[in-house]
């Protein structure tokens, strides 16, 4: 099965991910929560690089175990919705 071509909206999208995700590593190693999310240090780079811009929903959910993030704020950070939407909905 051949995977259709991300679109430009998608490829933000994960640029915003790996963004947040970098974001909340702050000045821990990279080999450090990559070993903690059970992930290689090179996946957890191409996604806060945006290279992998949509990761398997297991990767995210370790990644957000890892760095004490919820889920729900990934989410609202990924689709772009302004941050105080989520504070509402929270």
């Amino acid at each position: 099965m051949v995977r259709a071509p991300l679109t430009p909206e998608q490829l933000e999208a994960g640029r915003r991910l790996g963004e947040s995700l970098r974001r909340a590593r702050g000045t821990r190693s990279l080999n450090e929560v990559a070993a903690q999310a059970g992930i290689s240090p090179e996946t957890l780079r191409k996604i806060e690089t945006g290279r992998l811009p949509s990761p398997a929903f297991g990767v995210v959910a370790a990644l957000a175990g890892a760095l004490n993030l919820s889920l729900d704020v990934l989410a609202v950070e990924w689709s772009g919705a302004p941050a105080d939407g989520a504070a509402r909905s929270a």
